[in-house]
């Protein structure tokens, strides 16, 4: 098997986030759960909800985009598949993806739907209530996939937010097969609770067909995953299954489980949570690129924890400072 030329490629929503801070009193008046995020169905809504919000703050997301971001800060080779609309939100997202570095090849699509946005509203505890319209980004088409470049990576990253449309899984499904075929490693994140109500079928079929060999969660998802309500039952439940399962605690830290060995790790302290979006993608981003660099578990545990730790100490789910002085000597 030769060596590939880049160390992930991730495949996952095309979106830009609009961050705008709100009161908690704002949230519940619109009808928001706070902490939550929920699906946007139409423009026309996206358009409504985005005329309430205060003064906002434009910066590329989507899950697995965040997470490859903050990979190449800190130095991993990095390749991005998804679908944006021929449009000034989709020229911000392919400009400030292609500025870090990441290959993003994907041509934009004509037409109706717009890019996909995700309105943000942050509470003064720094929680964010996500509002999403997908838009562009759930009709990524199987046609779009660059199979040489899948297979000249050293991991598939797949983003479960995107599993939800009908194209873009049946894109997914492919990507896995040219990952497996050429020797490559899977690794798929749960994403939320709601895309795991709809698709836990599916996700199972994944684990025990044996194509997952990494599966990133948050204790809510592992658990909605194996339906119950014990963290470590849930682990247990998965952990014969997948090679290696990573699930983050939120401020009880994370765990890594490989076969017989588990390790975990604390969170990082912090001076103040600003905001927590993308707190999980910069974890998955800190400890796949650990694990690229053939690091044990405990220090790929310490460098998530270090980038989730950086992203919520400001606006925004992209990394604003040098993700490789922070991280040196781990």
């Amino acid at each position: 098997m030769t060596e590939p030329r880049y160390d992930v490629v991730a495949i996952g929503n095309a979106i830009v986030d609009i961050l705008s801070p709100a009161s908690d009193a704002f949230v519940a008046e619109n009808g928001m759960t706070k902490g939550a995020m929920a699906l946007v169905f139409s423009p026309e809504e996206a358009d409504t909800l985005y005329a309430k919000m205060g003064p906002g703050q434009e910066v590329s997301g989507g899950s697995a985009a965040n997470t490859i971001a903050g990979m190449a800060a800190l130095g991993a080779s990095c390749a991005f598949i998804g679908q944006v609309a021929d449009d000034q939100l989709g020229d911000v997202f392919a400009h400030d993806i292609r500025a870090a570095g990441i290959r993003f090849d994907t041509p934009a699509r004509a037409g109706a739907p717009t890019t996909g946005r995700c309105l943000i509203f942050v509470t003064p505890d720094g929680q964010r209530t996500m509002n999403t319209f997908l838009g562009a980004s759930h009709y990524l088409p199987e046609a779009a996939l660059d199979r040489a470049l899948i297979a000249d990576a050293r991991y598939l990253y797949l983003e479960g937010y995107l599993w939800d449309p009908e194209e873009p899984r049946a894109a997914m499904r492919a990507a896995i097969d040219v990952a497996r075929a050429a020797g490559r490693k899977v690794v798929f994140t749960l994403s939320a609770e709601f895309v795991i109500d709809r698709h836990r079928a599916a996700f199972h079929d994944l684990i025990d067909a044996g194509l997952i060999d990494l599966l990133f969660a948050n204790e809510a998802e592992v658990m909605s995953l194996t339906e119950t309500g014990d963290v470590e039952a849930a682990i247990a439940a998965v952990k014969d299954k997948v090679p290696l399962v990573v699930v983050t605690l939120s401020e009880r830290g994370a765990t890594a489980i490989a076969g017989d060995e588990r390790v975990t790790a604390p969170a990082q302290p912090i001076d103040k949570v600003v905001d927590t979006t993308g707190a999980g993608d910069l974890f998955a981003a800190g400890f796949l690129f650990g694990q690229a660099r053939g690091k044990s578990l405990q220090a790929s545990l310490t460098l998530g924890a270090i980038c989730a730790a950086e992203v919520i100490q400001h606006f925004g789910a992209r990394p604003i400072v040098d993700l490789k002085a922070i991280t040196a000597t781990v």
